[in-house]
């Protein structure tokens, strides 16, 4: 019998498997996949994602697939161009684009490193289950025979539409309804210093270096655009380009070396991630759309709450004390850029305290980079919209206007004197 078995063998799965494996766990990983191989990504991982994969031992590998690092971010809203770089964070300052062949792979090959047992092409075809207790697996190798696997502990790292969290009934909850659509493609000859974030009334774009010299393009709209966007996808891709002007003439002077990928399965919510010998890691527990950025480095994240919670379970705390501690600590963490995230991706106009903090962030380059910071998860997003830190870029004249738009949206006729009485 397994200590654990791993259902799904990317980001989220092969990171647990090779955390538990180094904690001296007996870890089977299976997926139906095999590796290399691609699948559907932003690409992104953040500078929290990167500080893991330092502390890992395994960023130099990322760093010698030919990902390039992006220190220097471009942040076009539109009306306004902040242009800096990312803060330093748990000794890294920078974030990695790879292409998910490379990092999924170079992850699977770190679990079986580890000793973790790794199985390809191994489809799971049933939980099994008695007296309410999952209790392993059933499956098959592709074109082989059925097999049966045991564990004290089944991970489903089996993605937003999980067989594990299916079988057992997985209740959601901070639920909401799907908010845009995606599509990217690559492109070569393209030259980029770091890396894009524009955004043009209810479109939204991302251009990163990745592997072999590419450039990725990344574009978002809103759902209900979804299907006037497919029915010319080549079309509208390369007039939402259009709309980042110097930057989208850039790539489109490239060449696009791969076709467009494109999906309006961009669920938000979280499910509940434990119960009798199972538990939920990676988008198989929570998922939200992808316009930020953030999924991989959730999924690392989540991988080391869940295999130090695991270690501990099985190691005398009782497992479903441990198992709970890891949904509260994921929760913690995650719901402030959860939030975050499907405001943006339900393109509402911004509030007047973006607008605000935009302008003067244009006047305060090291506030820029603290910004950008935030972007990519390294400083924490409560921290910096707080009032303390918002008065420190705004100042007394921006926090009184920014007061009068607030009390105005209560009532419409409030005078500023009003506004600074009330702040």
């Amino acid at each position: 019998m397994w200590d654990v078995i791993v259902i799904g063998a990317r980001v989220a799965g092969s990171s647990t498997a090779m955390l538990l494996a180094r904690k001296g766990l007996e870890v089977l990983v299976v997926d139906r996949a095999s590796f290399p191989s691609d699948t559907l990504s932003t690409h992104q991982v953040q500078l929290p994602g990167v500080a893991k994969l330092r502390r890992w031992g395994l960023l130099d590998r990322v760093v010698a697939s030919g990902a390039p690092a992006t220190r220097h971010v471009v942040f076009d809203q539109g009306g306004v161009v902040l242009d800096g770089h990312f803060p330093e964070f748990d000794g890294v300052d920078a974030l990695y684009s790879p292409r998910r062949a490379v990092l999924d792979k170079l992850l699977v090959d770190a679990a079986r490193e580890a000793g973790a047992e790794v199985r390809e092409n191994f489809a799971v075809e049933a939980l099994l289950v008695a007296d309410g207790r999952v209790e392993g697996v059933r499956g098959r190798h592709q074109g082989g025979t059925a097999a049966t696997e045991r564990a004290r502990l089944v991970v489903g790292a089996d993605g937003k539409h999980s067989l594990v969290a299916r079988t057992v009934g997985a209740a959601t909850y901070y639920e909401k309804p799907v908010l845009s659509m995606c599509s990217y493609t690559y492109w070569e000859g393209v030259p980029l210093a770091g890396g894009d974030i524009h955004g043009r009334g209810r479109r939204a774009a991302g251009l990163w270096p990745t592997n072999d010299g590419l450039l990725l393009s990344f574009i978002a709209w809103p759902i209900d655009a979804f299907q006037a966007f497919r029915a010319d996808v080549e079309s509208n891709f390369l007039g939402t380009l259009d709309l980042l002007g110097e930057a989208g003439e850039r790539v489109r002077a490239g060449r696009r070396v791969e076709r467009f990928r494109t999906t309006p399965d961009l669920p938000n919510f979280f499910r509940v991630p434990y119960g009798p010998g199972w538990a939920l890691v990676g988008d198989a527990g929570l998922v939200k759309d992808p316009i930020t950025g953030q999924g991989i480095g959730d999924a690392f994240r989540d991988a080391e709450l869940l295999a130090d919670a695991v270690a501990a379970g099985l190691d005398g705390q009782p497992l479903d004390a441990a198992l709970a501690g890891y949904q509260r600590r994921r929760d913690q963490a995650a719901l402030p850029w959860y939030e975050f995230t499907t405001e943006l991706a339900s393109f509402a106009p911004p509030r007047p305290e973006q607008e605000l903090l935009f302008a003067a962030l244009r006047h305060d380059q090291a506030q820029t980079n603290r910004f950008l910071g935030v972007v990519t998860g390294a400083v924490p997003l409560q921290e910096y919209m707080s009032p303390r830190n918002l008065a420190r870029i705004l100042g007394v004249r921006g926090m009184a206007r920014l007061a009068l738009g607030r009390l105005r949206r209560q009532r419409p006729q409030a005078s500023l004197a009003e506004a600074v009485t009330d702040a």
